[in-house]
């Protein structure tokens, strides 16, 4: 519940109220009229084609706390007939920047320790893990809500007694990041890692460097900027930097006595708080990685090592990332593919090849968003998956030509149809590709059966 009053609300959103709706406060922010369950403040956002204040009197109707739209869609949503009636009207130039202002006065009103990750790699991990591990009343960006859009929502779902707030930011473009940080204004800001992620809208990966590090100057000066060791492309941007905590190997956060096991990750971690044995449920030495990164964060946050590590049992990722599913034969399938980029495809490369699995197959789709280097990466990617000894990479797509794999098919119905013939009960396949090459089809056809596979492609 968003407990503002709504003369409040009205005021940080710089909005004239067009009609007065009944008591209470609304209980969270909503963008979708057809998502509407009751007591949702609606915010009518413009796209490139089309005005979602059209829709605030169907959000009315369903029952909507009130709505927020554009002067043009004022007289609609304060229009007669029925249930309309009864829900506050607030005019705003801006839907989206209201929706902002709303979330960073709710941030305020929450009193809630922020922490903000970006990075080119490994955000979603990172939350997942400092969400698990953080003691107290914990709130996270659900799934993707990583955009100037989905992050507003995420802090406007918060529950009043959030004592840490975990934000993931996502990066399109320059000053993306410092629009995030402007709204959530974290109190901790993590970069994972820098990598050649976005080089199609930013040039070089000094580019990304350079919008990733808007991250950091987001900060009040002093406070905790969490960066890795190896911070490659991002060194430049750290000098005279006060408040840098890095994680990994020579570093203020890192793992010794790193133990792997069928049951997982088993690692003591230093910290400049103190150390403490941690025992994880993951078996990817990518993240362990992570795992320092959130340990680096909530340490930087005040919590004790061995509070963090009794909690680390309970680290669950999001969907699509890294899952271990059993297929019907026996199979094991590692569901990585939420999205892909060079460096963690590398990674999950890695990973496929060290599990005690034969054969060890690969189904990769296209990487995207690579610019003019797009053919050297994907193909590094192949000569990688080759040196490591991975038996069969299989790639999915036109795009895929570039792995030069050993078996290249036109679409995913395909992808399944060849995988049936090439699976054993004793096989381990990755699936990963870019969100846009949709591999997670490839996964549900290997789970479901051929009779399923008509719609895939």
């Amino acid at each position: 519940m968003i407990s503002l009053a709504p003369e409040r609300i009205a005021e940080v959103m710089d909005a004239r109220i067009a009609r007065r709706g009944g008591d209470g406060f609304p209980s969270l922010a909503a963008i979708d009229s057809r998502a509407i369950e009751g007591g949702e403040l609606f915010f009518g956002l413009r796209g490139e084609s089309d005005d979602g204040g059209r829709f605030a009197p169907a959000a009315l109707e369903a029952g909507a706390w009130g709505v927020v739209v554009g002067p043009e869609s004022a007289e609609d949503a304060t229009g007669p007939g029925g249930s309309a009636q009864e829900g506050w009207v607030f005019v705003v130039e801006d839907a989206l920047a209201a929706m902002q202002s709303l979330a960073t006065a709710w941030r305020r009103q929450l009193g809630s320790t922020v922490i903000g990750i970006t990075g080119s790699v490994g955000k979603t991990s990172v939350k997942d893990i400092t969400r698990a591990i953080m003691p107290g009343t914990v709130h996270a960006s659900e799934e993707n809500f990583n955009t100037e859009i989905g992050m507003p929502l995420s802090i406007l779902s918060a529950p009043e007694g959030t004592d840490t707030l975990v934000l993931e930011m996502a990066m399109r473009g320059r000053g993306q990041i410092a629009e995030l940080a402007a709204v959530a204004e974290p109190d901790i800001g993590v970069i994972t890692i820098v990598g050649p992620v976005h080089l199609e809208m930013l040039g070089s990966i000094e580019a990304i460097a350079a919008t990733k590090a808007e991250m950091i100057e987001g900060l009040t000066p002093g406070n905790p900027a969490i960066v890795p060791v190896d911070a490659g492309y991002l060194e430049p941007h750290l000098k005279g930097v006060a408040g840098l905590v890095r994680f990994g190997d020579g570093g203020d956060v890192y793992a010794e006595s790193v133990e792997y096991s069928a049951a997982g990750t088993s690692a003591t971690v230093v910290t400049p708080a103190g150390s403490a044995r941690f025992e994880f449920p993951f078996t990817e030495a990518y993240n362990l990685r992570n795992a320092l990164t959130a340990i680096a964060a909530a340490v930087s946050a005040g919590a004790a090592p061995e509070e963090l590590a009794s909690r680390a049992g309970k680290v669950e990722f999001s969907k699509l990332r890294g899952e271990h599913l059993t297929l019907p034969g026996g199979a094991l399938l590692v569901n990585d593919c939420y999205n892909a980029n060079p460096v963690s495809m590398r990674a999950a490369l890695d990973y496929l090849a060290g599990l005690d699995r034969e054969p060890k197959v690969a189904v990769l789709g296209l990487m995207a968003e690579l610019g003019p280097g797009a053919v050297a990466f994907h193909r590094e990617v192949g000569e990688h998956s080759r040196a490591l000894g991975i038996d069969v990479l299989v790639g999915v797509g036109r795009e895929a030509v570039d792995y030069a794999p050993d078996y290249l098919v036109e679409d995913r119905a395909a992808a399944v149809e060849l995988l049936e013939g090439l699976l054993t009960p004793e096989s381990a396949v990755l699936v990963k590709g870019s969100r846009s090459a949709g591999l997670e089809a490839v996964t549900e056809g290997l789970l479901h059966g051929s009779a399923e596979q008509e719609d895939l492609s």
